[in-house]
């Protein structure tokens, strides 16, 4: 480290404030509520926020006395914010700062797990266009799925491959790519005391042999004239700098590195010669963080993948199926013009809607979740109706003009814990039915004679140690 610090800094800082604990820092999820809004929500939680000058959304957060984990509160639970490390929103504000998305933008996220960064994209994207979140490691992908359900997120579709793939199999396909590869970690040492323990030199060679792969299958899947963002969370110049000039020297006529220096106020104090942002944990008292923002100027040719792709197991339903599938949403919950919301596919007696954009990849890739289920249909003839999926209401609800049934706090906990709701009034409501806490829907229920049956699913279940207003 001392041999690759600037000159303007000092390894006694950076030693001691590796030993400080990391600074707390949330985003709002704008999908769900305004930044106004959760400020005010703030303050009546007792919360002080202190805002991340490389976000709008994002607040460095002090918890006065503190009962239960941020984690189980009601505002992260109900998706209105994410706990993100403030270094970790920079890419995404980077990526943005380039790009300026439209209905048609397709983006991807080649290292997404467990989400931050997805749900980041998301929010600025309003919903719209199509993000490809991709996650290698099968362990984290159900983390990365509940996250984005949690959030409200619609025009994302999971894949499930070693990213060094998508070059030759989506070559020249996506307007932007964030690429936050993996890396040795040197940067997350203040909120992990481990992250060192298997450090060395020749894990960074080898890891740095993995991430020119990596950058060099991001540049051919990426459009001429698109966006790539290269980040980690570690220091070191070979998994950094050094990366984004094996991609430059490779294809010296092909890439522009951009300037991040007028990304934020205060971004020169971490600027590199180059452009790139090299973040040290003293400058801003935050993680160890690396971004680079690399534009494709020139078109790039690559050898096509074989593909066997297998059956696609989805069709679009038939328009009076659609027509009664977007009535019963109308009737239920007043929830109308689903028509103008991506597309609606089938498969068997479930109902998905896919973002628009992902049409002409669907024989291209396989994924392994695309757009979201909104429904199930039940039974046959005169007894047959529609089961609305979780999903859904996490998208919609909020959009809802029926009756919402406000729980208090004691109701929404029982709520998360799964538990039934008893003692309330469904006021005349029949079948599924939207649930509020603190004036946003945070799910669905059945009403029944005696309660509310909830239907939250069983993987957002919290079992204790929730939050008490």
């Amino acid at each position: 480290m001392s041999s690759i610090l600037p000159t303007h800094l000092n390894i006694h800082d950076l030693i001691t404030f590796c030993h400080r604990p990391l600074r707390r820092a949330i985003r709002v999820n704008t999908l769900k509520i305004s930044v106004a809004d959760f400020k005010q929500r703030a303050i009546d939680q007792d919360w002080e926020l202190t805002p991340i000058p490389w976000c709008a959304e994002g607040f460095w957060i002090e918890i006065n006395n503190e009962i239960s984990p941020l984690g189980n509160s009601a505002e992260h639970l109900a998706g209105l914010c994410y706990l993100q490390e403030a270094s970790s929103m920079l890419p995404v504000t980077a990526l943005f700062h380039f790009f300026k998305p439209s209905a048609d933008s397709i983006l991807l996220d080649a290292a997404a797990a467990p989400g931050s960064k997805t749900t980041q994209m998301a929010a600025i994207m309003q919903n719209q266009g199509l993000i490809i979140a991709n996650e290698f490691s099968s362990s984290r992908i159900k983390m990365l799925h509940a996250n984005i359900q949690r959030c409200g997120i619609k025009n994302v579709a999971l894949s499930h491959f070693d990213a060094r793939v998508f070059g030759q199999w989506l070559p020249d396909t996506f307007d932007a790519i964030l690429l936050d590869a993996p890396c040795s970690g040197e940067g997350t040492v203040r909120k992990d005391k481990y992250a060192m323990k298997n450090w060395s030199q020749s894990s960074i060679l080898k890891i740095s042999s993995m991430q020119q792969e990596l950058i060099l299958s991001a540049f051919h899947a990426l459009k001429k004239d698109g966006i790539l963002i290269y980040s980690t969370c570690t220091l070191s110049h070979e998994e950094n700098h050094d990366i984004c000039h094996f991609l430059k020297n490779r294809f010296p006529e092909h890439i522009e590195f951009l300037d991040l220096n007028s990304l934020f106020p205060g971004a020169d104090k971490t600027r590199t010669e180059e452009g790139f942002l090299h973040i040290w944990p003293q400058v801003y008292d935050s993680e160890g963080f690396f971004v680079a923002a690399i534009k494709k100027t020139k078109a790039s040719t690559v050898e096509p993948a074989v593909k066997r792709l297998g059956k696609f197991p989805f069709i679009r339903p038939t328009r009076q199926k659609e027509q009664e599938l977007y009535d019963y949403f109308a009737s239920q919950f007043a929830i109308t013009n689903m028509n103008t919301e991506g597309m609606l596919y089938q498969r068997d007696k479930e109902f998905w809607l896919f973002p628009e954009p992902i049409k002409p990849l669907i024989k291209e890739l396989r994924f392994s979740r695309l757009g979201i289920k909104i429904a199930e249909e039940f039974g046959n003839g005169r007894k047959s109706g529609f089961k609305t999926m979780h999903e859904f209401v996490s998208c919609f609800g909020d959009n809802a003009n029926s009756i919402k049934l406000e729980l208090n706090a004691e109701q929404a906990q029982a709520f998360y814990q799964g538990r039934d709701i008893r003692d309330m009034q469904a006021n005349g409501t029949k079948g599924e039915v939207l649930l509020s806490y603190r004036g946003n829907v945070i799910g669905l229920g059945k009403a029944l004679s005696d309660r509310i049956k909830n239907s939250l699913p069983r993987e957002l279940i919290r079992d204790n140690n929730l939050f008490e207003k």
